[in-house]
């Protein structure tokens, strides 16, 4: 029997929010907001390399040739996007894991729906990632000046719904990478002991977050593409799918194109995250 059900906590008090939930709130604002400007360059050349093809060398000299500029282009969206989706991930999952743990007196059960959760509540975030596809996207540098524009263009001539094309994918990624990492980054915890230390927080960050990454890939490959294209049918997830792995000549591993250049991001990028948050965490709570 849970404490909850057994009247020894009200429920009332459990389900409010406290300043617990906004210190992982902060804690995760300031992780993102070191993260993204730190790796925004190496996530537009993967993007090049999704969209286009392209070997990592070709996305490089593309980037290089529209200059400096135009490098940073696009970078509003993912640092308002990630800013507050790793504050919700963060908070949404340590707030709800407490919360139906004291509820159900299941650590599993809890774990499991908290990360899928804050996945999900994540996923609302996604018009901020819908407009950084295009304005990443060569074919649209004429087209939209800034990221008001594109939003304007996008409600104007389609309605909110335009925004939020692609969600399936984003939903799948989010709950389930939100699950692996949170699972794996427990276990280091434990695993780790008093060896945790700003370092050792770095490198499982970066070991747990590149790993997960590089497991769901594909979908943000199958997300890419679905946001791509402007108006329309709503294409179904399988259809995508079936079409890229189509158009690519039937390889599987044509899904991971621009895979090794994610995982060293993704690596860099979760070690900074991990890293950041729990140095955050320290110094607020």
């Amino acid at each position: 029997m849970s404490n909850i059900t057994s009247g020894k906590i009200p429920l009332h008090s459990v389900l409010r929010l406290n300043n617990n939930d906004i210190k992982e709130f902060i804690c995760g604002w300031g992780a993102a907001v070191i993260n993204v400007t730190i790796t925004f360059p190496i996530n537009k050349i993967i993007f090049r390399q999704i969209l286009e093809g392209m070997p990592m060398s070709a996305a490089v000299g593309q980037l290089s040739r529209e200059g400096i500029r135009l490098l940073y282009r696009g970078i509003l969206p993912p640092l308002c996007q990630k800013t507050l989706s790793l504050s919700l991930m963060f908070s949404l999952y340590e707030g709800c894991r407490y919360r139906i743990c004291l509820l159900t007196n299941n650590d599993v059960l809890a774990k499991i729906l908290s990360a899928n959760i804050a996945g999900t509540m994540e996923a609302l975030l996604m018009p901020l990632e819908r407009v950084q596809t295009l304005l990443q996207d060569w074919r649209y540098h004429n087209k939209f000046k800034n990221t008001p524009h594109a939003f304007r263009y996008l409600l104007t001539n389609h309605g909110v719904t335009e925004c939020y094309r692609g969600m399936t994918p984003i939903i799948f990624r989010n709950g389930l990478s939100n699950l692996m990492f949170f699972t794996l980054r427990d276990q280091s915890k434990v695993l780790m002991g008093k060896q945790d230390s700003l370092l050792t927080n770095f490198v499982s960050g970066a070991v747990i977050g590149g790993f997960t990454s590089t497991v769901f890939y594909p979908m943000n490959v199958i997300k890419i593409h679905m946001q791509s294209k402007i108006g329309g049918d709503f294409e179904k997830f399988l259809t995508v799918t079936r079409e890229v792995y189509i158009s690519r000549n039937r390889s599987l591993t044509s899904f991971y194109k621009g895979v090794q250049l994610n995982c060293m991001r993704s690596f860099i990028s979760w070690g900074v995250i991990n890293a950041s948050y729990d140095f955050l965490k320290n110094l607020i709570f």
